[in-house]
């Protein structure tokens, strides 16, 4: 008889699972050696069933990884027979077709014993600063990318497996932050593992199979809920998304059906994929739509494996969305990025209050740093940079976040501490938002300097970049303006993103992350959070004017309300 829970019981002890993962993120944050990991909070912890079916993941986790992870570990999983899982067994892969996407993202998995019986799974995700490879977004193939770990023991039975250690130290840059990452991850697995053996202690329950269940079922039963809610039919977008280099314009085509709880998002007729790190797995496209429909729809509950039961994706094999191997894939979250939004366009015409504009964080803004400083020694140093965030229905849309993924931004002083590099300037750009009646978030310029003294880095100074904007900036709705382009400068003029810069001591680069997009009219927005934006410089007193036809004296900075009606009744009738 399976085990019945009522409603208190079922809600603490699914809390439970979730402070356990959160505690394993916890750990990652004592322990990890790299800052992406430790401070831009570019990892996901989580942890299934004995099916692979995902139950609880971290608070912090990342969409790309933890939606892939929630298809992946189930694949990894069935990589070895069931039966020959042992206590102390951990797993190593970083395959970006079977996991998250590129080689950067490596899993180190873990079986979770109780009383002699496999009750669950336990997984860790790093994206690692240094895999390897060609450090740029132009490589042709993923043998560029960097070192491909297969699925692989890396402790068998508790027993380290050295020569797979050696392995990866022999193929990166960095070895011993790499090695101190992996490490952390397994202590990652180790803190989720002894917690559910606990928590079977504490409950006398024997087994997860009975809560799993439970938790599932009753996630897809919300989850279609809300779905049920929309209005049937079929709901089209189409994204353009700028090409490395001279080549076509990568074009993203999506066709939703929503009928009655279930939906289907079709990427039929996009792009064949691209001779450039920018092609996306079928894992990762799906965690990006998945993560759409999931912040529309259920956003408060949290995720498992029932939350994706509604959901069908189809993407046709050799595209841009779910390309073959060999293809390039390193700079996946070029184009990944975009599912979201190109969701929340095709979906607003029927829930235009679950939506928002297009966010400058679209995709992150990835830096890959890397050389020797004075005394000989390799460095190494990967940071993340966010937009502004479209705006919605009821808000402005967030300054600098990193959306639809999910980390934080590197601060200084540890950029710093990292590197030989020097920040000279960071700062949000006035009026890179999107204007609307609600509107888009800044976007934020940073500015670095490789020294010129007796603690300049050896030439050169490499930089990989992965990121998009600079052609098509981030679009408004329902009459929302599109926010800034992003920019990339190398001492003043127009470098080139998608390809390795090599810069030396004196050199000042300046990158500059967009806006979001607007939503609404601008004429529509309240005359007083205008005033309100230019008296704290988010916006020019010239763009109050041009853009939402508000007056602003610019001494004194006040909003002259007589003059503003006169303006906007004569915008509105041009």
């Amino acid at each position: 008889m399976a085990q019945k829970f009522d409603p208190i019981t079922l809600e603490i002890l699914w809390r439970r699972l979730i402070s356990i993962v959160d505690e394993s993120d916890a750990s990652v944050a004592r322990t990890a050696f790299s800052s992406l990991t430790r401070d831009a909070h570019d990892y996901t912890c989580m942890f299934t069933d004995r099916k692979g079916r995902e139950l609880a993941q971290g608070t912090l986790a990342t969409p790309g990884q933890a939606g892939a992870m929630a298809l992946g570990v189930k694949n990894l999983i069935g990589k070895f027979p069931i039966e020959g899982y042992k206590p102390g067994d951990i797993v190593i892969c970083n395959d970006p077709w079977l996991l998250a996407g590129h080689l950067n993202d490596v899993c180190v998995m873990s079986p979770i014993f109780y009383q002699e019986r496999l009750e669950a799974f336990t997984a860790c995700v790093f994206h690692h600063s240094d895999i390897g490879g060609r450090v740029s977004s132009d490589n042709h193939d993923v043998f560029e990318d960097g070192l491909y770990i297969p699925p692989v023991k890396l402790y068998d039975d508790g027993v380290p497996n050295e020569p797979v250690f050696q392995m990866i130290r022999w193929n990166v840059r960095t070895p011993d932050e790499v090695i101190g990452d992996i490490r952390s991850q397994v202590a990652a697995n180790h803190v989720c593992a002894e917690k559910i053996e606990e928590m079977l202690h504490d409950t006398g329950m024997g087994t997860l199979d009975d809560l799993a269940d439970e938790i599932i079922e009753r996630t897809e039963k919300s989850m279609r809920s809300s779905i049920d809610k929309v209005p049937d039919g079929v709901y089209a977008s189409e994204a353009i998304i700028e090409q490395v280099g001279e080549g076509e314009d990568v074009v993203i085509k999506m066709s939703i059906e929503v009928k009655g709880s279930d939906i289907t998002v079709d990427l039929a007729g996009s792009s064949p994929q691209v001779d450039w790190g920018g092609n996306v797995v079928y894992n990762f496209t799906y965690a990006y739509v998945f993560m759409a429909l999931k912040s529309m729809f259920d956003p408060d509950l949290p995720n498992n494996a029932g939350a994706a039961k509604p959901i069908a994706l189809d993407a046709p094999e050799g595209t841009v969305v779910n390309c073959k191997f060999p293809a390039a894939v390193a700079a996946r979250m070029q184009i990944g990025h975009f599912m979201t939004e190109t969701v929340y366009r095709a979906l607003a015409p029927a829930v235009p209050d679950k939506v928002i504009a297009a966010s400058g964080g679209t995709p992150a803004t990835m830096n890959v740093f890397y050389g020797r400083r004075n005394n000989g020694s390799p460095w190494h140093c990967v940071i993340i940079r966010g937009g502004g965030m479209g705006a919605s229905s009821q808000y402005d849309g967030y300054y600098d976040v990193i959306f639809p993924a999910n980390g934080a931004n590197t601060p200084v002083e540890v950029f710093e501490s990292d590197t030989p590099l020097l920040v000279e300037r960071r700062e949000i750009i006035p009026d890179s938002g999107g204007a609307g009646k609600m509107k888009g978030g800044l976007g934020r310029r940073v500015v670095f300097r490789t020294p010129d003294d007796e603690y300049a880095p050896l030439p050169p100074v490499n930089l990989g970049i992965q990121a998009g904007r600079y052609r098509y900036p981030p679009a408004g709705l329902f009459g929302g303006k599109p926010g800034r382009k992003a920019y990339f400068l190398v001492n003043g003029k127009d470098g080139n993103p998608y390809k390795l810069t090599q810069f030396g001591p004196g050199d000042v680069v300046t990158i500059d992350v967009p806006g979001g997009g607007g939503y609404g009219d601008p004429l529509e927005r309240d005359p007083e959070l205008v005033e309100h934006d230019v008296a704290n410089q988010y916006v020019s007193v010239e763009k109050a004017r041009e853009d939402y036809g508000v007056v602003i004296d610019a001494k004194t900075l006040k909003l002259d309300i007589e003059a503003t009606g006169k303006l906007r009744g004569s915008l509105k009738k041009s």
